[in-house]
């Protein structure tokens, strides 16, 4: 048994400590107070306004204590009440001021202020109590006589008897003096419930309560209610909030002895549970069993998230109140920890589910926000990574500014922050130079500003192309001299280790379909082809026009021995029936990157003249349109369904050298990967219906 739940069975064992209270007679309130001082408790409550701060005039009665008691305050011999019991402790604060004239000229006080001095102090201090959903307040008048009164000193204590709670209620207690000369005490308690006293007898909602106890089993938590098979109860499982109302998380009215298993993975500090008879006025028993338990800690951040909900504002959302600080920190690429930004930004306490702000003037998809909890990593998310893209090779300035508008700059590395200028042998340092004249021409990002200084992110990529463009011209021409060495001497071997040629062409039905077409042609890459398609060639499309273009594309595919393959839509279908039904002329291009409409010229000759297969192959997307919607002139090549026949699909494009059976069915299942997060985001976009159903002539029944 994990150490964790032998704790838990000890403090929640079957036979838990009980208390026996003291009894009092009598519905009314009492005070008495510590020998030597005199109280009286005031005839009625009075309102709870403990007002502001004022100076002591002279010597004052203080709190500087309260302690607590539970009583049962007893109607009848078996009906009773649960009671707090309050102790005030009191001390004597303050001074008297010396004399003006005592002051000034260092002679003898006047006689006559020395008789206050020798007076008793009175006071009246007042209790405040809140036990949801009662709040009452109390004035208590207290005399100490002047033999009694010794600055800084304890002088007794006064007991208030007593104020009526229910059980397993938490409780605050307050007190002052008023007027008020210092803050106030205050005191917060929860109380037991019928487990922890004996009242069972006593008190009448304690009668028929059922009994909880929590064991373990393995991984799974049992709570088992001893209860006869007659009594009837409810059960609740809920997070209790510190801010707010408790979340529910279950709820059933159950009968007889019972027990309900909980999985380790549901545990979190924050998870109670209430039980209570169904009875009228019946007491609700709550505990909270996992406050300390390491594994529901652990269970708490793993179910933790930041979210971000503007450029400068995020929160945590969490299933309980955690005690945590948050600060941005710097992510440079490559796998080195992200580098705190304190200072010059601060920690800010974080609390769940509450808006939080950064006072960023630009976001960056390196700044992170690190949350800590007792000075450990609990959380880590760079939150703008998802708007703007990939962590950048950009050097972080940080900039801080003294008196007299001096400044001073250095460069967030992995070592520390480098000066500028600086002649360490660090790469910020290298190109300290040129990030200065960055900074100066304003072409580094500032992203965030305030008089004590300010953060700039400065891009390092032309530096960086620029500092080894010679080195990477030498490996060109030597990679080039390379590949020509091995062209001459094994060109067929060459050829094969290519891959074989594929040209892609589609309908520009829509930009979805196109991020689709994108996500195919970026997977086959991924094998042993080399795809053209017009997505990556739209600068050379626009110059040469999409006919032209295609016309290259098409001869320097079929005389490396490659493919061409059409990848049917909707929109694809309808345009090679407006084709035909023109009675073969061309179609003119609507647009400047149209290639498919721009090869049909050229396509349609060679199905219509029987020089299709080999050199051809068609496709389409499931759920998009069925292969017998292909117009029965292109079906006399192969027409797959795409991903459902994928391994035929990649068989027939790397025709005549195809992988065996099993490499075959390894690629495609790669190429299925890759290619569904794009189809899910066609079909099933979120918030809107799916695109691309039931559009054109034969668009698929989604089977």
């Amino acid at each position: 048994m994990p150490v964790p739940w032998f704790l838990l069975s000890l403090a929640l064992g079957r036979s838990p400590i009980v208390l026996s209270l003291e009894r009092l007679v009598g519905p009314q309130d009492a005070t008495h107070c510590s020998p030597g001082l005199s109280c009286h408790l005031w005839d009625s409550d009075i309102l709870c306004l403990p007002g502001d701060i004022v100076p002591a005039p002279g010597p004052v009665l203080a709190p500087t204590h309260l302690q607590t008691e539970l009583v049962l305050r007893c109607r009848k011999e078996t009906y009773c009440d649960l009671c707090v019991r309050v102790a005030v402790h009191l001390a004597v604060h303050g001074h008297w001021e010396e004399p003006e004239d005592e002051e000034k000229f260092g002679g003898a006080a006047d006689p006559g202020v020395e008789e206050p001095r020798n007076a008793s102090l009175q006071a009246q201090v007042v209790l405040s109590f809140q036990a949801y959903p009662t709040t009452r307040c109390v004035l208590l008048e207290v005399q100490v006589p002047a033999a009694l009164v010794q600055f800084g000193q304890s002088v007794g204590s006064v007991v208030y008897d007593c104020f009526e709670a229910a059980l397993g209620s938490e409780v605050r207690i307050w007190s002052y003096t008023q007027p008020r000369y210092e803050k106030e005490l205050n005191l917060t308690q929860q109380l037991p419930d019928c487990r922890g006293l004996e009242v069972r007898n006593s008190i009448p909602s304690c009668w028929a309560l059922p009994w909880l106890n929590v064991s373990a089993d393995g991984d799974n938590v049992h709570l088992v209610l001893n209860v006869s098979e007659e009594q009837h109860f409810g059960l609740s499982l809920y997070w209790n909030q510190v801010q707010g109302p408790p979340k529910p998380r279950w709820h059933k009215n159950l009968t007889g002895p019972q027990i309900i298993t909980l999985n380790h993975t549901d545990l979190v500090p924050c998870l109670c549970i209430q039980v209570w008879p169904l009875e009228p006025d019946s007491v609700r028993t709550n505990i909270c069993p996992f406050r300390e338990d390491p594994r529901a800690h652990q269970n708490l951040w793993r179910a933790a998230r930041l979210r971000l909900l503007t450029l400068q504002s995020w929160l945590l959302d969490a299933p309980c109140s955690l005690p945590a600080e948050a600060a941005l920190c710097w992510q440079a690429p490559g796998g080195d920890p992200c580098q705190p930004l304190v200072p010059p930004l601060s920690w800010e306490n974080v609390t769940v589910d509450k808006v939080l702000e950064f006072p960023l003037l630009k976001g960056h998809p390196n700044l992170c926000v690190q949350v800590n909890s007792w000075e450990k990593l609990q959380l880590q998310e760079c939150l703008w990574a998802d708007s703007l893209g990939p962590l950048k090779d950009d050097v972080l300035l940080l900039e801080t500014r003294g008196p007299q508008d001096n400044r001073s700059l250095c460069a967030l590395e992995p070592s520390g922050c480098t000066s500028l200028p600086s002649k360490a042998s660090t790469r910020a340092a290298r190109l300290g130079e040129y990030l200065l004249q960055d900074l100066q021409s304003g072409q580094c990002l500032q992203l965030w500003d305030n008089d004590l200084g300010a953060l700039w992110a400065c891009s390092m990529d032309k530096y960086i192309h620029k500092r080894w463009a010679l080195l990477w011209l030498a490996c060109l021409l030597f990679a080039a001299a390379l590949s020509l060495i091995l062209l001459l001497k094994k060109d067929h071997a060459k050829a094969a280790a290519r891959g074989r040629a594929a040209l892609l062409l589609y309908s520009a039905d829509d930009s979805g379909f196109e991020r689709l077409v994108g996500a195919l042609a970026s997977a086959l890459c991924q094998l042993p082809l080399r795809v053209a398609v017009d997505l990556w060639s739209r600068r050379e499309m626009s110059a040469q026009g999409p006919v032209a273009w295609f016309h290259a594309q098409r001869r320097q595919t079929l005389q490396e021995g490659g493919v061409v393959v059409l990848l049917f839509s909707p929109g694809a279908v309808a345009l090679c029936s407006e084709w035909l039904q023109d009675g073969m002329s061309a179609p003119g291009a609507h647009g400047p990157h149209d290639a498919f409409r721009a090869s049909l010229s050229c396509v349609l000759p060679d199905f219509l003249q029987g020089r299709a297969p080999g050199r051809y192959v068609g496709a389409c997307f499931d759920r998009l349109l069925h292969p017998d919607s292909v117009p029965a002139l292109f079906r006399t090549v192969p027409v797959f369904s795409l991903p459902s026949q994928l391994p035929d699909f990649l068989g027939a494009l790397q025709q005549p050298r195809a992988p065996r059976p099993r490499r075959l069915q390894e690629r495609a299942e790669h190429v299925s990967r890759a290619l569904q997060p794009a189809l899910d985001s066609y079909f099933h976009p979120p918030g809107t219906p799916a695109p691309g159903r039931g559009v054109g002539p034969g668009a698929g029944d989604g089977t």
